[in-house]
């Protein structure tokens, strides 16, 4: 009987609609918040984003990002400040995605892909350099030929971080706090992060709180009368 039982389910599972995507020609589509693949911002007049403030190396905790920075050339200006990222390079093979890069950036520079399908054949393929994370003229990441791009996996860069800017801070959900980008213009903050459902909870329980207060002062008031 137990065999019968057991051969009843594998009947059942191979009659049932097949959920396996055809990996690698597609691809399941991948959280808000996925920590992918870097690139590096442009605004939308074409200047680069970063201005070569090392951050983003500072609080790298695997010390995988190197930059260096160089005075703006006075007449062609690569960046709005005083200065640009002149280097600027990611080691991969150190990289742990945790997006601490992100939130330290002050000119919201540095975001991140939904891309993590790259691998390397050797060391200096996996040592992003400034020319590969630049975006390109459309905002784009540029796509190297050992990863693997079928759509969108850069539309929507580090979105926790837009969320919440600045710094996570839940107060500022709903509010645009991101500067616009090549190629995307001003990018909506995305919602969902405080619970609305508890703040709810909170103000009915506070009501209910109020209303047996004013119920026991009116029993008081009555139990005094009638003494």
């Amino acid at each position: 009987m137990g065999l019968a039982k057991g051969f009843g389910v594998t009947w059942r599972q191979m009659f049932r609609p097949r959920v396996t995507t055809q990996y690698p020609v597609e691809k399941r589509p991948k959280p808000e918040r996925f920590h992918g693949r870097h690139v590096l911002n442009r605004y939308e007049d074409g200047m680069e984003k970063c201005i070569g403030c090392e951050l983003c190396a500072g609080v790298c905790p695997a010390k995988c990002i190197y930059v260096r920075g160089a005075d703006n050339p006075p007449d062609a200006p690569v960046s709005p400040g005083e200065r640009y990222g002149f280097v600027y390079e990611i080691n991969y093979l150190r990289c742990i995605h945790c997006d601490l890069c992100v939130e330290a950036c002050p000119t919201e520079a540095i975001t991140e892909t939904k891309l993590f399908e790259f691998s390397f054949t050797n060391r200096e393929d996996a040592i992003y350099t400034k020319s590969e994370l630049l975006v390109d003229d459309e905002g784009r990441a540029r796509r190297q030929p050992w990863e693997l791009w079928l759509g969108g996996e850069d539309d929507h860069t580090s979105a926790w971080m837009r969320a919440t800017a600045p710094s996570g801070d839940v107060d500022y959900e709903g509010e645009v706090a991101w500067s616009a980008e090549l190629g995307f213009g001003e990018r909506a903050p995305e919602v969902g992060q405080s619970d609305e459902g508890d703040e709810e909870l909170v103000v009915v329980v506070a009501d209910d709180a109020d209303h047996d207060a004013d119920h026991d002062a009116d029993h008081d008031d009555h139990a005094g009368h009638g003494h």
